[in-house]
């Protein structure tokens, strides 16, 4: 019996003595971490957001934890202690069967884009295989008062009525929509694994955007559509045709075939909103890729635009690029 004592009152003191090292010290360290720059409680809607976020597994698919690695530089820059100061626990996740969402709030922050990814992530992006939130919405035959309906594809819009948010959505959004990074101060950003913090392109984020190639080099077919890929065409569509009401086509685009390129550039540094293109006006906004992308690589999106499905804009260079950041907005 004192054996049995012994052996169960060893094992607690053990177990304990793990629980305290790899639980309740490093919480405890946690929660005296001042928040980050730019790092805010959540509002009473996002909070609740969160919650639906839980109740809904994203974070089985969907992790928050940017590495400080090269495969990861796609989503920000590496995640710091601070970012998490109003959110434990963190919702850290360990798969990634979608993408990041550490800055999805800045890297996607049109909330139309949103709700139609949540009805059927299919619509905006083909080949995606996460389910269906139809749930979280309504089909009516008339949006109320003060809301507006989500302009879905014909294809996957209802034969009849139109579709509004619930409640559960419109949380979720605002939570989705409060991802966001801030950049790292420079004592912080010095204590890196990169030495510096990276912007979405793995360029460091406050290196000055100097253009890397010569002025009327030919552009990186192969680079352009990549970053195309990557950044683009969740809403313009890998076809460049956008889609329907919700976001403006690329192909056939009066602004992207314009000899003069201004407008064109500085739409991609400084993004747009309340658009009219062939007569249809689209209202979600475009996110300013300036504070994410070099000038060399918004000059490959640009010139890849421009010359895909049937365009022909001028070519662009990184310095005409780089002449429009410096104007400002």
């Amino acid at each position: 019996m004192n054996k049995l004592l012994l052996i169960a009152g060893g094992s607690t003191l053990v177990y304990g003595g793990i629980a305290i090292l790899m639980g309740v010290l490093p919480g405890i360290t946690l929660s005296q971490t001042p928040a980050g720059p730019g790092v805010k409680p959540l509002t009473a809607i996002e909070a609740e957001g969160r919650a639906v976020y839980v109740a809904n597994g994203c974070s089985y698919c969907h992790t928050q934890q940017v590495r400080p690695l090269s495969q990861d530089k796609v989503f920000g820059r590496p995640s710091a202690p601070g970012d998490f100061a109003y959110q434990t626990p963190e919702l850290l996740g360990s798969e990634r069967t979608g993408p990041d969402l550490t800055n999805v709030g800045a890297r996607q922050p049109s909330p139309v884009w949103q709700y139609i990814h949540l009805y059927n992530p299919r619509a905006v992006v083909p080949a995606s295989i996460m389910p269906s939130f139809s749930w979280m919405f309504d089909v009516v035959d008339k949006a109320p008062a003060g809301v507006t309906p989500v302009p879905l594809p014909k294809a996957y819009a209802p034969a009849h009525g139109v579709v509004v948010p619930k409640r559960e959505a419109q949380a979720l959004l605002a939570y989705l929509l409060s991802l966001k990074q801030a950049p790292l101060p420079t004592a912080q950003a010095a204590a890196a694994p990169s030495g510096q913090p990276m912007a979405a392109t793995g360029k460091p984020a406050h290196a000055p955007a100097v253009a890397a190639a010569p002025a009327g080099s030919a552009y990186d077919a192969a680079k352009g559509e990549q970053l195309f890929s990557a950044n683009c065409s969740a809403c313009h569509q890998a076809t460049g045709e956008g889609v329907p009401e919700a976001f403006p086509p690329l192909k056939g685009n009066a602004a992207v075939n314009d000899a003069d390129p201004t407008q064109h550039i500085r739409t991609v540094l400084y993004g747009l909103e309340n658009v009219v293109v062939g007569g249809v006006k689209y209202e979600s906004p475009m996110p300013e890729f300036g504070s994410m992308l070099s000038d060399d690589d918004i000059a490959n999106i640009i010139d890849y635009e421009r010359s895909s499905w049937g365009n022909h804009g001028k070519p662009v260079t990184a310095q005409q690029v780089a002449a429009e950041r410096a104007k400002g907005k």
